[in-house]
């Protein structure tokens, strides 16, 4: 008997109870997570054990991610990388900078309006807009 891996299913589990937010802002990722932190009295922190790795033209891709974990209840942030040495996360957002992912817990809409109302304060922040499932073609890159 040989087991297959339903990369779709696996996918949609993932994706399962989470809001996508993209971000147009070149600033360096410590800037921008600083930023985040202080303006949202958030606490995102690299987590290395999560980082993503893409094998493309022989080459490996290293995307970082940081996480912050709300103090109460089960909700975590995912503040992605979406670009690496000439390489994108998610190729179909390639003008995207950042990718925040809002997972393990029902993210309320009004919550979730409020967090692209601050970021798109934060200077540098050009665009700030929600991806929906449908939208993402490389969903799978996301998945740690």
């Amino acid at each position: 008997m040989k087991l297959k891996l339903d990369l779709d299913d696996l996918a949609n589990d993932f994706f399962e109870d989470t809001r996508l937010a993209g971000i147009v802002a070149p600033l360096k990722s410590y800037q921008f997570c600083w930023n985040l932190n202080h303006l949202l009295h958030f606490d995102f922190r690299i987590n290395n054990d999560i980082e993503i790795q893409l094998q493309k033209k022989q080459r490996s891709y290293y995307f970082s991610v940081f996480e912050y974990r709300e103090p109460v209840g089960s909700l975590v942030h995912y503040l992605y990388n979406n670009q690496y040495d000439g390489e994108y996360l998610l190729p179909e957002f390639r003008h995207l900078d950042f990718l925040w992912l809002m997972k393990g817990d029902t993210v309320p809409d009004a919550f979730f309006q409020q967090i692209i109302d601050s970021v798109k304060t934060i200077n540098g922040v050009q665009l700030v807009m929600e991806l929906t499932n449908e939208k993402i073609k490389n969903k799978g890159h996301l998945i740690f």
